[in-house]
């Protein structure tokens, strides 16, 4: 059997792993451990994606250098994937020497191919940042609908694609400045003379979902391929193009051939030759990867490899976007779960086995639904796999398992006879087959268990015999059963191991009973799920600027049941504390402070309440409450707010939102500068800026 070689697409650096992202790593991990357990030559192998324009400004705003960015980011990553049981041969970086070195040869074979051409690129410029920037750096209204507040490539209203430049009032998401249309000379890798080629890569049988094969074809093999913009100018974080000083090779040029730079550091250290694994028809190499990529890794990535002579992938295989409860993940919400906040509260063999009885071979999004989490883990994780154990095994703890296997009316030989089926399955990516399959054999080990009655035998002192074979029958059907659940529950196989002093780690482990051996005292296996841990997982998931105390009074020192944040930092609570009801969840006034003297419409109606765009925001660096924001009413018209917030929000996250400003206010001189309004942000244990419904447009009055 051929070597194998897997990958999964490498986490960007620029952030913390989610349960998002675990979908994938998760079913990867299953893939490689089923295939370890076969006895085949396996290894998986992923790396942090560092380089680009996102790290690059993280560092400066954080004062550290990329390189202390990086290496932060990918010990936080490790720590989180070793936590949740998915086991890596190696762990690279893109910003390697081992990287740099494979760039330069693949470099050099486009060139000697006459594969790279220039081409003047026409790109927004922010004049105060000093660079180009890329397209999820810049927002404004869509210029097909006008939705407001859109990125620079897409719009997530009507759907539509266009080009940066073509946003009605464009702004940089960094600094808020309106952009300017430059143009700088890229280098272009054509990939049109391998159309012919990638038609036929592309189709090949089990190379990748049917559904994607034919999406390449019509969407994009149809027609000629454009080229492929692979350098950037500086500034810019990555590696220098060697025959080209000032750019840089495109993040997505040298993020692929991190699955290289990895393989050729773990070859390094085993003292394997790297050829052996990616030039060499002995090898089988396969890729996985979420829907939102396949672009770069069936296309550009496969021209790549031949043009270098490399073995091209056997399979790209693809999967969908995880939802929570029906929809996208969301961080008010407090579904956009970190998985170092998920392990706080719960056992990551719960996800493992929810998302591996969800994925099959096919492109589907996965909705990871909590309530079915819990009622799934304990109905069949804990009531029908380890409740097995649990109810049998106490009773041959005295005498261990009997010398030979009792007769069990062809349960354990029909299990075995599975053992091809669930492997095929595993073997295809279809996990939700393989744990459909488990658990029916669960249903009737407890049909068996439930009708011989150990635990009423156990009670007749000379009928010692039949229940130490009761138990025998029921603890190999177990094992049978954590067999072919180890590569998605590593952990529930070591812990059986244990119990009952045997190895777990080889399929073929599951044809042959296990007799005449110890049983160690039971010890809990899995608990069962508690709603409430997961609740409070959500809690703990929704933003600090929801959770926390205040705004507004706060920069006063007070929380307040509805506060006003700007000027009602410099103007005191009573600016800010009782100006209006809170407002809980679900619409009851349930407010905790008495409320406000009553006034009339005419004392109402002097305030004017606008919409309102915040393009700039930044740290007051002497004050320990307030930011500085700089919002537009539409057109020219600009104000400055000193908003007492600065323990809730990140500058950069504020920028671009649209939020309700007292536009009359008066003025107040402070020692940082003069507050020009009011941001109307709410709370009581949580703190909302308030934001108009999409569709709003700055100036519009609020009614």
């Amino acid at each position: 059997m051929r070597r194998l070689l897997i990958t999964s697409a490498l986490p960007y650096a620029n952030g913390h792993i989610h349960i998002g992202h675990l979908v994938e790593y998760t079913q990867t991990d299953i893939f490689a451990r089923y295939w370890r357990m076969t006895g085949r030559r396996c290894i998986y192998l992923c790396a942090d994606d560092t380089h680009g324009t996102a790290i690059m400004i993280r560092a400066r705003q954080e004062g550290r250098s990329e390189a202390e960015v990086i290496a932060d980011m990918s010990a936080a990553h490790q720590r989180d994937f070793a936590a949740f049981q998915i086991r890596f041969d190696h762990y690279g970086s893109t910003n390697s020497p081992a990287n740099r070195a494979l760039c330069e040869e693949f470099w050099a074979s486009l060139r000697e191919r006459g594969m790279v051409t220039t081409k003047d690129v026409t790109q927004l410029f922010d004049p105060k940042e000093g660079m180009f920037l890329a397209d999820r750096f810049v927002k404004g209204t869509c210029p097909k609908c006008a939705a407001p507040d859109q990125y620079g490539d897409s719009c997530d209203k009507c759907g539509a694609t266009y080009a940066a430049t073509d946003l009605v009032e464009p702004r940089s998401a960094l600094t808020g400045a309106r952009p300017e249309v430059r143009s700088a000379q890229h280098l272009m890798v054509a990939i049109e003379p391998e159309r012919p080629f990638l038609s036929t890569w592309t189709q090949g049988e089990g190379r990748m979902p049917k559904e994607i094969a034919n999406y390449l074809a019509g969407h994009f093999l149809s027609e000629p391929l454009r080229d492929w913009d692979v350098s950037r100018p500086a500034p810019y974080f990555g590696f220098e193009i060697p025959d080209a000083p000032g750019n840089y090779w495109y993040v997505w040029f040298d993020a692929p051939i991190g699955y290289m730079a990895a393989s050729k550091e773990w070859c390094d250290r085993e003292g394997e030759v790297f050829d052996d694994w990616w030039r060499s028809e002995e090898t089988e190499i396969v890729h996985v990867i979420g829907k939102d990529i396949v672009y770069f890794h069936t296309l550009f990535w496969p021209a790549m490899l031949k043009s270098a002579r490399f073995t091209l992938p056997s399979r790209v295989q693809v999967h969908g976007f995880l939802t929570v409860n029906g929809e996208k993940m969301s961080k008010s919400k407090g579904t956009f779960v970190l998985a170092s906040t998920y392990l706080k509260h719960l056992d990551p063999s719960y996800l493992r086995y929810y998302y591996a009885s969800k994925l099959s071979s096919k492109v589907d999004d996965i909705d990871l639904n909590l309530e079915e989490l819990v009622n799934k883990v304990n109905a069949e994780l804990v009531n029908k796999v380890v409740n097995l154990a649990s109810r049998s095994s106490r009773f041959v703890a005295q005498t261990g398992l009997s010398a030979a296997y009792p007769e069990d009316g062809g349960l354990f030989a029909a299990a075995a006879g599975e053992a091809e089926a669930i492997g095929a399955a595993y073997a295809g990516f279809d996990y939700a087959r393989a744990t459909r399959i488990i658990v029916s054999l669960a249903d009737r080990a407890n049909e068996y268990v439930d009708r011989m009655q150990p635990w009423a035998l156990a009670k007749q002192p000379d009928r010692k015999a039949e229940v130490q074979a009761v138990c025998t029958v029921a603890l190999n059907l177990f094992r049978q059963i954590v067999i072919y659940l180890a590569p998605v529950l590593p952990k529930l196989a070591d812990d059986v191991a244990r119990l009952l002093g045997c190895p777990m780690d080889r399929w073929e482990l599951a044809k042959t009973p296990l007799v005449g051996t110890k049983v160690a005292a039971y010890e809990h296996l899995m608990k069962r799920v508690d709603p409430a841990a997961v609740e409070k997982m959500i809690v703990e998931s929704r933003p600090v600027e929801e959770t926390a105390a205040g705004t507004g009074g706060a920069a006063a020192g007070a929380a307040a049941p509805a506060a006003i944040a700007g000027a009602a930092a410099a103007q005191g609570p009573a600016a800010s504390g009782g100006a209006a009801p809170a407002v809980e969840d679900d619409g009851a006034a349930l407010a905790k402070e008495p409320l406000a003297a009553e006034c009339s419409i005419d004392d109402f109606t002097k305030v004017d309440l606008r919409v309102a765009r915040i393009v700039a925001a930044e740290q007051v660096p002497e004050a320990k409450k307030l930011l500085k924001l700089t919002v537009s009413l539409g057109g020219d018209v600009r104000r400055t707010v000193f908003a007492g917030i600065k323990a809730y929000y990140k500058p950069e996250d504020l920028v671009g939102r649209l939020v309700i400003v007292c536009a009359n206010l008066a003025p107040r001189k402070m020692k940082f500068g003069v507050s020009e309004g009011m941001v109307l942000a709410a709370g009581d244990e949580t703190v909302h800026l308030l934001s108009p419904d999409s569709g709003a447009k700055p100036g519009m009055r609020v009614h």
